[in-house]
């Protein structure tokens, strides 16, 4: 059976995931509907309402660290967890630290308040997040980072997915012209810049950048006219509503 993910380009959580599915060639069809208008069959297959979530074979697997561990069990080639112990420790660590704390920084803070509030419920943002966003939570985020990344090439020789979660975060940010400053963090700002050069992320980019610029009623037909790979049918909704805030 085929691989069916359900999400949204734009998520941080179903790049991480889209990007493993490419990189090891793996076939899949996607629903790609946010979290917010997801229907009650969504529901009952993602009980906290958020996405990814994977259809593989019968069984349904939520959140994406447990998808993408899952993927590189039964799909080993090429490997995306180095095979030193302490190294696949640190990688989990450092995916860990993307998923939750960069992406507290990031997304919830910032792109949620930029984008979310305003174009999806019609609500005003709450500059005061913003701003701790800004002046608090990324630069802490970003001091730690400069002490982990190296200076060329990946965390750990090969491609991971750790260098994988933390790129994927600072690429949603940039909807809404995140940058990171290059001169404050320029570890960071280049390990960014090398990873989203890869081939797997700038095919992605292609369908992110087209369903920015359409609302989400009108996103599935922007896709279908693109050639994206959209299961014939789907679990979303007309009408957005608050759920869990992670996308």
């Amino acid at each position: 059976m085929a691989f069916v993910v359900i999400g949204n380009y734009v998520s941080p959580y179903v790049r991480k995931v889209l990007v493993c599915m490419e990189l090891k060639g793996l076939a899949y069809e996607i629903d790609p509907i946010a979290p917010f208008v997801g229907d009650e069959a969504f529901e009952r297959l993602s009980p906290l309402r958020r996405i990814p979530v994977l259809l593989h074979d019968g069984r349904t697997f939520n959140d994406s660290s447990v998808i993408c561990q899952y993927l590189e069990d039964t799909h080993p080639a090429p490997a995306l967890y180095p095979a030193d112990p302490a190294d696949r420790a640190r990688a989990r660590w450092l995916e860990e630290y993307a998923d939750t704390a960069l992406a507290d920084a990031l997304i919830r803070r910032l792109f949620y308040q930029k984008a979310i509030r305003p174009h999806v419920f019609g609500e005003e943002r709450d500059e005061a997040v913003i701003g701790e966003a800004i002046g608090q939570h990324i630069p802490r985020a970003l001091d730690y980072l400069e002490t982990q990344l190296p200076a060329e090439g990946f965390l750990f020789g090969a491609l991971s997915i750790a260098d994988i979660a933390i790129a994927c975060m600072f690429r949603t940010a940039a909807f809404v012209r995140f940058s990171i400053d290059a001169t404050r963090w320029p570890r960071s700002a280049a390990f960014v810049e090398r990873v989203l050069a890869l081939e797997p992320f700038r095919k992605l980019a292609q369908l992110e950048d087209a369903t920015l610029r359409q609302p989400l009623a009108e996103q599935r037909a922007a896709l279908a006219a693109i050639g994206a790979p959209l299961t014939a049918d789907t679990f979303g909704t007309s009408a957005p509503r608050h759920g869990l805030p992670r996308m």
